[in-house]
């Protein structure tokens, strides 16, 4: 996975022993996103 990490292939490499405050982290992270969906620019043309 090192070799894939520095080609740029995947983001990070986590370290089994650190997996699960790793995961913890980032789920906690996400538990107040908010997902906005854009305004539409053009609305639907009758055809």
């Amino acid at each position: 996975p090192f070799i894939a990490s520095k080609r740029g292939y995947v983001d990070d490499v986590i370290m089994p022993h650190s997996t699960r405050k790793r995961v913890a982290r980032s789920l906690a992270m996400l538990r107040n996103k908010s997902v906005e969906n854009p305004w539409r620019k053009h609305g639907n043309i009758p055809l």
